[in-house]
């Protein structure tokens, strides 16, 4: 009875607080659908290692941490799933588009800047690839720049992933008129060959190796896993990375990351500023896009609508279904899902090959 009272006595306001966050994680999880695969798992995951003297934070949690996040294995087989998902039809069809997904990464450098003022620059760096909004590079990139804050930088990058349908829409209304949202952009159904589609994550993979050789496993990774889906000879695998292979590692991943969810590491004053500069960094990456579609219209004949600009960012595929939605509403007859899932997976691109430079610099 004693060792029972000790226990209880243990607790401290800062344990609950933790425990509190954990809760409302799957509450958002479950209730909201907000993220689920993940947000379940770091928020079931931040209860075990709060709870005093568990096992958890010096047992299985710690050697997953050690087995899959230290060493960037759990991001990179992750993004051999996300690969696998995603087809790059769209994008081949219209090339330019990977133009946005380059534009719609200027947050992340807006926000390194900004969150110099605040952090060393290894941690500011690694702050400021929140804006990628790519979970698995946000946590590869601040593993290897040895950030301390891994556990806020990871739950920032995954919830303002899962609140893109509120960060998005107020910022490409407030940066777009009624007319501009209004512009109809027909898709035409353009053929795009086997090999086209097979050639090109192995072309993808060796240029942007050797301009950014840091991005190297980020990218040959995500690139591995569409050559599997593209390749023809093997559906099954493609099918067990799709499915199986994501949805394991991702549990792994989410409960190995609570690791740093423990109430020293995670109750501070920078936590929230964390939170915070991922959240400009979120924004400005839409105003990018955005604005960089509003350029280009100066000097085409053919309008874009502004709005699939937005669709840069790497949070695949909410943002291209968020864009298209928005079409809807302007115009029931304007379809522009096509145009921002292009825009969209040449974001996923972009976000890797910014996290390479980002390393290439720093680390």
């Amino acid at each position: 009875m004693d060792i029972l009272y000790k226990n209880l006595l243990a607790f401290t306001w800062q344990d609950l607080v933790m425990i509190l966050i954990g809760l409302i994680l799957i509450y958002l999880a479950i209730k909201k659908n907000m993220e689920p695969t993940l947000l379940l798992p770091i928020g079931f995951g931040t209860i075990l290692v709060n709870i005093p003297f568990s096992d958890a934070l010096t047992g299985p949690i710690k050697e997953l941490y050690n087995a899959g996040i230290a060493n960037e294995l759990f991001p990179l087989l992750l993004f051999i799933g996300i690969g696998a998902m995603i087809d790059f039809g769209p994008l081949l069809s219209n090339p330019k588009l990977m133009l946005f997904g380059a534009a719609a990464q200027f947050g992340i450098f807006f926000t390194l800047c900004t969150a110099s003022i605040f952090f060393p620059t290894l941690d500011a760096a690694s702050i400021a690839i929140i804006g990628a909004a790519d979970g698995p590079t946000s946590i590869a990139v601040a593993n290897t720049l040895g950030s301390k804050y891994v556990g806020a930088i990871t739950v920032a990058a995954y919830s303002y992933m899962a609140l893109v349908p509120l960060i998005q829409p107020p910022v490409i209304k407030l940066l777009t008129t009624k007319k501009e949202r209004l512009i109809r952009m027909p898709y035409v159904q353009k053929s795009v060959s086997k090999t086209t589609r097979i050639l090109f994550p192995i072309i993808i993979t060796i240029v942007a190796s050797a301009i950014v050789p840091q991005a190297t496993s980020l990218i040959g990774f995500l690139m591995f896993g569409n050559l599997i889906r593209e390749c023809g000879v093997l559906d099954s695998l493609s099918e067990t990375a799709q499915k199986v292979l994501a949805n394991l590692v991702t549990i792994f991943l989410g409960i190995s990351v609570a690791f740093n969810m423990t109430a020293d590491a995670f109750l501070k004053f920078d936590t929230l500023l964390i939170l915070g500069l991922g959240l400009i960094a979120f924004i400005f990456d839409t105003a990018g896009g955005v604005l960089f579609a509003k350029v280009m219209n100066l000097f085409s004949k053919e309008k874009i609508n502004p709005m699939i600009g937005a669709a840069g960012i790497s949070a695949f595929p909410m943002s291209g279904r968020i864009v298209h939605k928005m079409g809807l509403e302007e115009d029931p007859q304007n379809f522009l899902l096509m145009h921002s899932i292009g825009v969209n997976v040449s974001g996923q691109i972009a976000s890797v090959i910014a996290g390479g430079i980002i390393l290439n610099f720093f680390s």
